[in-house]
């Protein structure tokens, strides 16, 4: 009973409406602190309506399994998750290849159990993979019975494993420390795991000295002592990279580009190539651009790029081109031979927009413009108009050939030949992109105004010669 004009009312016995529920609880916690009459009979309320309202949670997180209950309809086993018993709604892999439902094994991990519900074996690793198959299978058997399948929970991603990798983490990390076959184990551990899974990559931002045990291994000077384990965690750090938040943790540890240096040149040719894209990838920021430009960079990028590998010339080529966005690099580039190296290699037909690409950033310096001229690219950029099915490579040329122009006259004779032979700017001046015609126009435009010029030069000598000489000696 409760007292006539007071806050403590009878509650219905039965109440399914959980928003009811919901306000009859607060109604009653606000009201506790004004009465002068509180008893256990509130409190016990107030237990009564915490009880349903658990109970109701747990009933619509079992929807699904229910609505099959409903229709006498039997869950297949492969459906249903180990752990709950339930129908799964977010099927994922573990490592040991069984499929849970993703919020129970979650659960499971994140109470720190390190072993397979199902076959006990100790878990390597807490990586889940989606099983788009049964979930697919599972969401085709609903439509079939007319059951409705829940949506997985939103924002319960790799990201939630974190909590149960750290401590697989510090693990394989203090492996770097122990014996050379623990160390090419974790490291071939950690690079998989940094490659698949974000969480692992976000984990490294956490600790100032997860890098430094990271690389304990690679000794400066001899990191190609053992080629798989630099290759491994060279690898490592280029998973590691591909993070937004790790850019400059990564790059501004004293370790990191020198190591990363130093393996362009050692190891092998995955480890020289790998390196050269974590180069490219902590080359995003600016302020990473001019570090690892001071560093030295740049001349074991061009020494790889010349050697001429597939694999590690396309992610050399990459590097370079990010470095060279700020104008600091732009002018160590062309110190170190970049135009000679570049200009070979579009010159034999390798990587040819990629390269004029880099190109085109150096042709506004002036060192790069003479070196240009000197090494026939003039040729090489006309050739390429006119034979090139690339707008692209078609717009890079004629931009680096309108720079040459403009610096060094001397040019200008082997363009208008090639002009009057082939008409190969007058068509890209009508049929190319609006950059290109622009360039295009501004090279014939001043090619007409240099020959404009020579032929009132030349009028005007003959005006003199015939004043000397004469009308009828002229003649």
């Amino acid at each position: 009973m409760a007292k006539t004009g007071g806050f403590l009312e009878v509650l219905p016995t039965t109440v399914s409406n959980s928003t009811e529920l919901k306000k009859e609880l607060l109604r009653l916690v606000n009201a506790i602190p004004d009465g002068e009459d509180f008893s256990l009979e509130i409190a016990d309320e107030v237990l009564r309506i915490l009880t349903a309202l658990n109970e109701l949670k747990f009933e619509k997180s079992s929807d699904s399994l229910k609505l099959v209950d409903d229709k006498d309809t039997v869950v297949p086993d492969e459906f249903k998750c180990p752990i709950s018993g339930d129908l799964m709604v977010d099927p994922v892999i573990l490592a040991t290849g069984q499929t849970y439902d993703r919020p129970f094994i979650l659960q499971w991990l994140n109470d720190g159990h390190r072993i397979c519900p199902q076959t006990q074996q100790v878990l390597y690793h807490t990586m889940l993979i989606p099983n788009h198959l049964v979930r697919e299978m599972i969401s085709h058997w609903c439509k079939k019975h007319g059951i409705e399948l829940l949506k997985p929970v939103e924002g319960v991603g790799d990201n939630s494993v974190a909590y149960a990798d750290r401590g697989y983490l510090d693990s394989l990390l203090e492996k770097m420390s122990s014996s050379l076959s623990d160390q090419k184990e974790a490291a071939k551990e950690l690079r998989l795991l940094t490659k698949r899974m974000p969480s692992f990559r976000a984990l490294f931002g956490e600790s100032t000295d997860a890098i430094f045990q990271l690389l304990n291994p690679l000794s400066p000077g001899r990191a190609d002592s053992h080629p798989d384990l630099q290759e491994d965690l060279i690898t490592t750090i280029l998973n590691l990279s591909i993070h937004d938040n790790n850019k400059r943790l990564v790059a501004e540890n004293p370790l990191v580009i020198p190591l990363l240096i130093e393996s362009l040149k050692t190891g092998t040719i995955e480890t020289r190539s790998n390196a050269a894209a974590a180069l490219f990838t902590l080359s995003a920021p600016d302020s990473n651009k001019i570090l690892i430009g001071k560093s030295g960079a740049l001349t074991p990028l061009l020494e790889l790029l010349e050697e001429g590998n597939q694999l590690a010339m396309k992610d050399a080529a990459s590097a370079i081109f990010s470095l060279c966005v700020v104008p600091e690099n732009k002018a160590r580039a062309v110190r170190e031979g970049a135009v000679r190296v570049i200009l070979k290699k579009i010159m034999n037909g390798i990587f040819v927009d990629e390269l004029l690409a880099i190109l085109a950033m150096l042709a506004n310096h002036p060192k790069a413009v003479e070196e240009m001229g000197e090494l026939g690219a003039v040729g090489c950029l006309l050739r390429i108009i006119r034979v090139s099915m690339s707008e692209r490579t078609k717009e890079n040329s004629v931009a680096i050939l309108y720079t040459i122009c403009l610096n060094d006259r001397n040019m200008w004779k082997e363009v208008w030949n090639e002009e009057t032979a082939n008409h190969t700017l007058s068509i890209l001046a009508d049929n190319g992109t609006s950059r290109a015609r622009r360039k295009a126009d501004g090279i014939l435009d001043r090619i007409v105004n240099v020959l404009d010029y020579l032929i009132a030069m030349i009028l005007g000598i003959v005006d003199k010669l015939e004043e000397r000489a004469g009308p009828t000696d002229w003649k």
